[in-house]
């Protein structure tokens, strides 16, 4: 009965808010077709009426870094920053500073890293790690990916620390934690532009402001996955603790950490990979390593080394992701009273054996110090013959021109054209009223509130293109995500395999993807868009399997008695109990497009990420954070609509 009465109270919301949206969409239908007589201030924000936010936010930022001297304390902290980099780099590729005892011949960290990856994953995970580092130096990359080394070995365990220290004080105070979360919802959707230019202004330019931009990127899921783990600590274990005398902070040490060590683990996992994928990206701010040559390299279109340097690039990434997922899932050894302490950390012993062999045996052979440029066999001019040679074929150079031509001419100028012709109230009403039909009155509400705020700031047209860009990679990523997903579905085998690689292309940082689509189509909008679609279509795809997957199979049967076939199947039964789930995919493709698209501001477009490219040339910190602001609103909009659907969703089919 209560059931009943529950889907009786979610149909008449349904309705309700069918209607209401209407009323939204109807409005802006009006706006549309009145547009000819709409006066100016309708269509667009006037410009006298529009805030000088940037100039206000430079005053309140200028006001924090000299009258409050904030910047003297960062200048400190920069220094302290400085001399810990300084040791890393000397380490590990020999910049000539204290304690100059750099670099590390490479087989000899190859060699522990080897042995410690046995430890984590076995056989095929020290695999991983020997072809990564023996790539890396054969190829004549060691050097540069030392560099981005150097400065994730320092960001990593700060990053882990701050983390861990924030997502204690979340757990521990709840006024803390409601206070954080809106802002940690703020930064997981800022652009990256936006952390470098604070960095650059407060903590120097090259690897200091590298590390600093880095850590505050990945910052926020240790938190978020500290203060979750330590929430799901059951009650037994806590009373054990308390019963066995326990003060509060061995609570805090033996109990409660130990408890939650699998999340606070995925949090690291998280970290580390977000610092590699931001410290790729410092490469903007003067930071030297993978990312910088990879910038360098693609800036002259120099395609064959940019592809060697992005297999550098992926290899690092699955290898850490790899080895630190490896640490989440080995649960600790627990040894007899009175076992041999040797016995108890052999692997530590094994590596620094391995370690201290190596080091000795590059003194005897050179080679196992280093591999110079001329004994390297980095083959990028071949690879850039090949590349140009396949491209020049008249199949596929036809088909990618017509392709060019084709989405442009057709597709995306007209779709965009569109989207700009929009009056702003209209368009602001249209977002209402979709978000009113698919989530309710507070997330639309707040839609609308989001994007009057872009529209005040003088940004709209830039905004609209942004928004333009991200909907269209969307969309065509759809086309490849759901039916992949779909036919993966059908096989367990097929599943496991495309799962699997779905997981490998999201440790891919984000620069590998721009690769691709300047190959095949050059530098235009195509090509942005094509890096955002194969960025975007990983979780439609994953989701959908895991959606599909996941459907009970007593629902199943039940479609095949009643003699449906295998097309009226997934029509009727298992997208509509699979689409809660497909729509966590749909959140984060969104998501995962907007990051993007900031990054594809280096291919060259007309959107707020060629904007906050330009704020780096500068000091315009207030208009950095402005631009930054109005993507992560947008993103944020759709994050709250379809979060909200999806919850409402699995609700009305009993499944949350």
């Amino acid at each position: 009965m209560k059931k009943h009465d529950q889907n009786e109270r979610d149909l008449k919301a349904i309705d309700t808010n069918t209607g209401i949206a209407s009323i939204f969409l109807l409005v802006a239908l009006a706006f549309l077709l009145s547009r000819g007589i709409l006066p100016a201030w309708l269509i667009r924000i006037p410009e006298a009426l529009v805030p000088p936010l940037a100039v206000w936010l430079d005053l309140i930022f200028n006001f924090i870094k000299d009258d409050l001297h904030l910047i003297d304390l960062t200048r400190a902290i920069s220094g302290g920053l400085e001399v810990l980099l300084d040791i890393t780099a000397n380490l590990l590729y020999g910049r000539n500073r204290w304690p100059k005892l750099g670099p590390i011949p490479w087989a000899a960290v190859c060699a522990s890293f080897v042995v410690l990856a046995y430890y984590l994953g076995g056989l095929r995970l020290a695999l991983l790690a020997l072809v990564t580092f023996v790539w890396t130096a054969l190829i004549g990359q060691w050097k540069i990916a030392m560099q981005t080394m150097s400065v994730l070995t320092l960001a990593a365990p700060f990053a882990v620390l701050i983390g861990l220290g924030l997502g204690i004080t979340a757990w521990k105070f709840r006024t803390f934690d409601k206070s954080i979360r809106p802002i940690l919802s703020v930064l997981q959707t800022l652009p990256f532009f936006t952390y470098l230019l604070p960095a650059v202004i407060f903590f120097k330019v090259g690897p200091t402001a590298g590390a600093v931009a880095t850590i505050m990127f990945a910052v926020p899921p240790m938190i978020l996955m500290t203060t979750l783990g330590l929430r799901k600590v059951s009650t037994e274990i806590v009373e054990a603790g308390h019963m066995s005398g326990c003060t509060r902070w061995q609570m805090l040490r033996r109990v409660y950490i130990p408890a939650a060590r699998t999340e606070i683990l995925v949090g690291v996992n998280q970290v580390i990979m977000l610092c590699l994928a931001m410290v790729v990206l410092t490469a903007f701010i003067g930071m030297p390593g993978l990312g910088a040559k990879l910038l360098a390299m693609m800036g002259s279109f120099k395609i064959g080394r940019s592809f060697e340097i992005g297999i550098t690039i992926v290899l690092f990434a699955i290898m850490l992701d790899r080895m630190s997922k490896a640490w989440v899932m080995k649960q600790p050894v627990h040894f007899d009273r009175g076992t041999q302490w040797w016995h108890r950390h052999k692997y530590f012993l094994l590596s620094l054996l391995a370690f201290v062999f190596f080091l000795l045996l590059s003194q005897l052979i050179p080679i196992l110090a280093e591999v110079t440029r001329k004994q390297s066999f980095s083959q990028g001019k071949e690879i850039d013959k090949i590349i140009k040679g396949f491209l020049a074929i008249d199949s596929i150079k036809n088909t990618t021109e017509w392709l060019r031509w084709f989405l442009n001419v057709k597709v995306l100028i007209p779709f965009r054209n569109s989207l700009l012709w929009i009056p702003t109230p209209a368009f602001i009403l249209i977002i209402m009223g979709l978000g009113w039909y698919l989530a309710g009155k507070k997330e639309a509400l707040i839609a609308g509130l989001f994007f009057t705020i872009v529209a005040i700031t003088g940004w709209w047209d830039r905004s609209v293109i942004t928004l333009y860009t991200v909907i269209s990679a969307v969309v065509l990523a759809t086309f490849i995500g759901i039916p992949l997903g779909i036919l993966a579905a059908r096989s367990t085998k097929w599943s496991s395999r495309i799962l699997l690689a779905c997981d490998t292309a999201q440790t891919f940082p984000s620069f590998i993807y721009l690769i691709p689509a300047i190959m095949l189509f050059g530098v235009n909008d195509v090509a942005v868009v094509f890096s955002i679609l194969i960025f975007a279509a990983v979780p439609l795809t994953r989701y959908t399997i895991e959606g599909l997957r996941g459907v009970p199979p007593e629902m199943v049967e039940a479609a095949d008695m009643s003699g449906a076939t295998r097309f009226q199947k997934l029509l009727t039964v298992q997208l509509p109990l699979a689409l809660p789930t497909m729509g966590v995919g749909f959140n984060q493709a969104i998501n995962f497009a907007f990051f993007m698209v900031i990054i594809a501001a280096f291919i060259g477009t007309q959107d707020l990420g060629q904007e906050l490219q330009r704020t780096l040339a500068g000091t315009e910190l207030g208009k950095n954070f402005v631009l930054g602001m109005n993507v992560s609103l947008m993103a944020l909009s759709f994050d709250f609509i379809i979060t909200k659907w999806t919850e409402t969703r699995k609700q009305a089919l009993g499944l949350g």
